[in-house]
């Protein structure tokens, strides 16, 4: 199986365009399309349904995704890590939804790299379903979720509790006139959607939905609106009086879960990096939650 016909791929699947997908891998598009062809010839069906301005997915398509971001992702670990442990390196490949990184994770890095220097990390944004799936195969050491999976193969940890406030670019707003001014629902998790709709089940419909909760600050700084957001993320802004609470919303909290394979092959550096959170409790939801 040819590695760069399974890059195109996916990356052809990503931009569901050849040229696009030639320009982003530096290949032409007849290049792109040859890799298409060898790899269709080689599954021995179509991958892709090609109709002017509209590249889709076959069933085949469909199929392959998975195997084939396996299979990319374990072969470039493969070599990093082979090169790595040439010059005594330790790899360790994090993965977390982007609203985490933004929110909890920057002081746990520096921990990491206190303990152990000559640490390499790989730092990797993904959706909670991915996250959960390469951790279950092991091709991701540590992953961070809002929600705690069920699975006998897995250690789940609580890695720190999360205090999610809502705040508007307008003062003095109560609930009901904040989620008329630009609401926008951050995604916190299913147990965060569960608690919004508890608390607000006469909500009005937000006027954006969110997966980066710099994003959302950003959007609220820029063109005003309101939202729920981690507490320090925005408290330089609460000092100073750019951004302000909404007194009568409730604080709802979080718990984030560190996730590992209980059968890894790296147990001992995974729970020496999870310790920060096992010991430092404390420490950690004061200074990252």
């Amino acid at each position: 199986m040819d590695i760069d016909a399974l890059r195109t791929f996916l990356e052809v699947n990503r931009t569901r365009h050849f040229g696009r997908a030639a320009d982003n891998l530096y290949v032409s598009q007849s290049t792109v399309s040859a890799r298409i062809k060898m790899l269709e010839d080689q599954i021995g069906m179509p991958l892709f349904v090609r109709q002017r301005n509209n590249i889709q997915l076959t069933d085949a398509g469909q199929r392959l995704i998975r195997y084939a971001e396996n299979i990319v992702t374990n072969w470039v670990r493969a070599r990093q890590e082979i090169g790595i442990a040439e010059e005594q390196h330790v790899p360790l490949v994090v993965g977390a939804a982007s609203s985490l990184w933004d929110s909890i994770l920057q002081e746990w890095i520096f921990y990491l790299y206190e303990a152990c220097p000559d640490l390499i990390l790989h730092a990797e944004v993904q959706s909670p379903d991915i996250l959960l799936r390469r951790t279950l195969e092991r091709s991701m050491d540590i992953a961070f979720v809002f929600d705690s999976p069920q699975s006998g193969d897995m250690e789940c940890i609580e890695a720190a509790q999360v205090p999610l406030v809502m705040v508007s670019d307008q003062p003095d707003l109560n609930v009901s006139q904040a989620m008329q001014h630009h609401y926008i629902m951050m995604d916190w998790g299913t147990s965060f959607s569960n608690t919004h709709a508890r608390y607000f089940p006469d909500a009005p419909i937000p006027a954006m939905r969110v997966m980066q909760a710099r994003l959302v600050r950003d959007v609220i700084l820029k063109r005003g609106g309101s939202a729920y957001i981690t507490e320090p993320m925005v408290k330089p802004l609460l000092d100073k009086g750019v951004l302000f609470r909404v007194n009568d919303a409730p604080v709802i909290e979080r718990s984030v879960y560190a996730l590992y394979h209980h059968n890894h092959e790296q147990l001992e550096l995974i729970k020496m990096a999870c310790d920060y959170f096992r010991h430092n409790t404390e420490s950690a939801v004061s200074q990252i939650a």
